[in-house]
Parts: C-alpha cells; sequence; structure tokens
C-alpha cells in the first residue's frame, strides 16, 4: 500500500490525477467516526509532512494528523484504505 503522505503529493501536484473529486476519509475522536471531507477544503502548512488543516462547519480550524486519514476517494470510488 502506498503510504498517505504519497498519495496526497500525487493528488496535489499530479494535474491530471488531481482533477477528480477527491474525500480524504479521517477519524474523528469525538465523534468516533470516519468523517469525509472535499480534498479541496483541506490545507497544507508548507514544511508540515504530518498533518493537514480543515475548518469544521462552524469555521474552527482544525489540524488533522496524517495517520488519523482512513479512507481515500477518486470520483466515489474507495483507491485508499488504511485498518481503523
Amino acid at each position: 500500500m502506498i503510504p498517505i503522505h504519497e498519495l496526497l503529493n500525487r493528488i496535489r501536484w499530479d494535474r491530471e490525477y488531481g482533477q477528480a473529486d477527491i474525500e480524504i476519509g479521517y477519524y474523528d475522536r469525538l465523534e468516533q467516526r470516519i468523517i469525509r471531507v472535499p480534498m479541496r477544503s483541506i490545507f497544507f502548512e508548507p514544511g508540515d509532512h504530518f498533518a493537514f488543516d480543515l475548518y469544521d462547519h462552524e469555521g474552527e480550524l482544525h489540524s488533522i494528523p496524517l495517520h488519523r486519514v482512513k479512507q481515500v476517494f477518486r470520483n466515489g470510488e474507495l483507491i485508499w484504505q488504511r485498518e481503523h
């Protein structure tokens, strides 16, 4: 299985591959479930290779460690998964 950081880099930097509808599924510890978010709604801090940032529905910023990413979907199809 490809490491998640390599897959995210391909999505971000390979224009043709990344133009698809990409969703990231990460485990939310408070809700105790996987939350799916569109790739276009997450942000990567320059130099941070361990997390990404996103704003929740209330506008609060969260930093999500890459080890909590459990699924990646491309055009609705599961293309990557890690055990929960």
